[in-house]
Formats: C-alpha cells, structure tokens, sequence
C-alpha cells in the first residue's frame, strides 16, 4: 500500500515558511536530503519548486541549499542556474574552489560555505588527490577548500551532509558505508567555524560541541522515531558565539506503535495516524492488516511479538528437552560474542522465525 506524503510535507513546507516570516529570517539552510531519492516523482520536485518561489517572494531569507546521499547531485545543482547569486547558494556537486555566500549583518562579513555531500571517487578527480579514501577525507578537503575562500575576519558558517562521530542514528538512515563499516567525520574537522549545519541524521542533535548541529529530517521516517519532536533550529549569529533554539513541528499525522491484541487493536480510537501493529495474539490471523485498516487507515507494518512468550519446549522420546530456534539462536551469540543476547536481539530473532514459518503482513 503505496501511502502519500505529499500533504504532509505541504504543511511542515507552510510551517517553515511561517516559521522564516515571524523569525524575519537572514537565511534558509537545507543540508541536503532535499528529496529521499535520487529520481523523485514530478510530483515532489513541483512542491519543493512551489516552496522555493514562495521564500523567494515572500520572504527576505537568502537560501544556502546542498545535496545529500539521497539526492541526485546533478539534479540539485540545476537549480542554482535560475538563482540570485546574491541570495542564494546551491551547490549539487563538489567543487575545488568552494566560493561563499557572503551577507553581512551589525556585526560584520558572514561567509556560507555549501559542502554538498560527495563519494570519495568523485573527490579524488575533483581535487587531484588520489588519497582521498574515505568520507573523513572528503569533508577535509571541502573544508580546506573553503576555508580557503573566508575573507580574514568573518565569520565562518559551514553547511555540510555527514555523518559525524558521536551522532544518533535512527532505523531509516542510509549508512554512508564503506568496507569495514560505517564511516564517520570526526567533530574537529570543522575547526574554525562558527556554526555548522549538518544534514544526514533524523534526529535534531549537537556532536561534538554546541556550534555543530543537525536540525533533523521534518518528519519521521521510521517506527523508531515514534514519540519524538520533529523541529526546525533557529540560530542567532553573534559577533562571538551563536544563541540556538529549536521551532517545534506540528505534523498533521504521528507515527505509532501499537501492541497488544489484535480484538483489542480494533476497538481502539480510529485514527489517520501511520500505524506499526505489533500483535500478541498466540496464533496467526486471516488478513489482519485489512482489517485493521478499518481503524487505522494508514496502517503500514504488521508483524507477531513472540518476545513476551515463556519458552516453548517439547519432549522427545528420549526424554530430553528439544531446544528451541530462538534457544538455539541465543546458545550461538554466546559462543561467538560471549555474552546473553539482548532484548533487541531475541526481538530480531522471533520476528524472523515468526516470518519463515507463517509470513509475515507489510504494506
């Protein structure tokens, strides 16, 4: 069941635009992801577009706007060809002389370094360095790059798309992964600047020190992000410092989680909420999902929780205990990681198992 965010984003896109009116906002700062594919429907690119005229005519705020891992970064630096250079910076593709948007304020000069995010193979060409290996490599030689074209004096804000060591990722996040795991920036790298606005993580938070900062994607994405406060961050540039403060989101529909059992699900209040129904019944249902969607319309995950389950055993004709696959499962995390397997872990296991043997219902 393909479901539409489209009015969703419409909202959160009118609360950013109220939000730049009443803030009597410098700048807008997207740090990429602008769209979570690299292809979007027409359908999306026309919104965002509809967005962008909009600050554009209704606002005073300049845009500083770069492309992330999901973007195409051709497709995000098409759109600086229409733009005002001196109001908006859009940067698609990574560039060894990374030039700045300049704006002043009482204090003096402000230079908005854009850093859109780039695979290390694009960056070797970019800036002749074959030893550019890993995305830490990258992000240094945007920074010297940039850091390079900051006028003595000013004051530095870099907006970059990352992932920073010390951040938390959520369940949606596409790793920027490499062999060997996943790879970070380290904090230190954006050493000198005076603010930096990261994209990439879902969750508003700072790594590092206060000045460095995701703002979070504007809705969540993921069951994991359920309960949590979606926001945009406000920052007032100082001569020395900056004052941050966050502006709440109001979404026009939450994402939950539901347990319990499934008669019990379905007397609940109807709700247009997205809806992730974890089951406690013992045995599997007839079509539960379009059932439930009687109550939940957007429902869009259904699974078993055999977690809460004590463990089941049977005999054999010898007498002895048969072991069961999550018994089995926990005897071998043992042996290979010399410890009890966590909740989170058994959790993965029994859905797992539950799916093999019965299947399990997802939109």
């Amino acid at each position: 069941m393909g479901l539409s965010l489209e009015e969703d984003h419409e909202v959160i896109l009118d609360q950013i635009l109220e939000t730049l009116v009443v803030e009597s906002a410098d700048v807008l700062v997207i740090a990429g992801d602008v769209f979570d594919r690299s292809s979007p429907p027409n359908s999306s690119i026309r919104q965002f577009n509809r967005f962008l005229k909009r600050v554009a005519e209704e606002t005073e705020a300049a845009v500083v706007m770069i492309s992330g891992n999901h973007d195409s970064g051709d497709r995000i630096e098409a759109m600086s060809v229409f733009s005002t250079a001196s109001r908006v910076l859009v940067r698609g593709i990574a560039d060894a002389v990374e030039t700045p948007l300049m704006l002043r304020d009482e204090h003096g000069e402000i230079a908005f370094s854009a850093l859109p995010f780039s695979y290390e193979y694009a960056a070797r060409e970019v800036f002749g360095d074959e030893g550019i290996s890993t995305p830490a490599d990258v992000i240094a030689a945007q920074i010297s790059a940039a850091r390079d074209q900051v006028p003595e004096g000013a004051r530095w804000v870099v907006v970059a798309h990352a992932f920073v060591a010390g951040g938390a990722v959520g369940e949606t996040e596409r790793a920027l992964t490499r062999v060997g795991g996943i790879e970070t920036v380290p904090s230190d790298v954006f050493d000198g600047a005076d603010y930096v606005a990261l994209g990439h993580l879902h969750k508003p938070q700072e790594v590092g020190a206060s000045h460095i900062r995701y703002s979070g994607a504007p809705l969540a994405f993921g069951f994991d992000e359920a309960g949590s406060e979606k926001s945009m961050t406000v920052v007032d540039l100082k001569a020395e410092g900056a004052a941050i403060r966050t502006v709440a989101f109001r979404p026009i529909r939450q994402v939950r989680s539901l347990t319990g059992a499934f008669s019990d699900l379905l007397a609940g209040t109807p709700s247009e909420d997205f809806i992730q129904a974890i089951l406690t019944d013992e045995n599997p249902l007839v079509d539960p999902m379009k059932r439930l969607r009687a109550t939940y319309p957007n429902a869009c995950h259904l699974a078993y929780d055999r977690q809460g389950r004590a463990p089941e055993t049977k005999m054999l004709s010898g007498g002895r205990a048969a072991v069961t696959p999550i018994d089995m499962v926990g005897d071998f995390i043992k042996v290979v990681r010399s410890r009890e397997p966590n909740a989170s872990e058994v959790a993965i296991v029994a859905d797992k198992l539950h799916a093999a043997a019965s299947g399990e219902e997802q939109a």
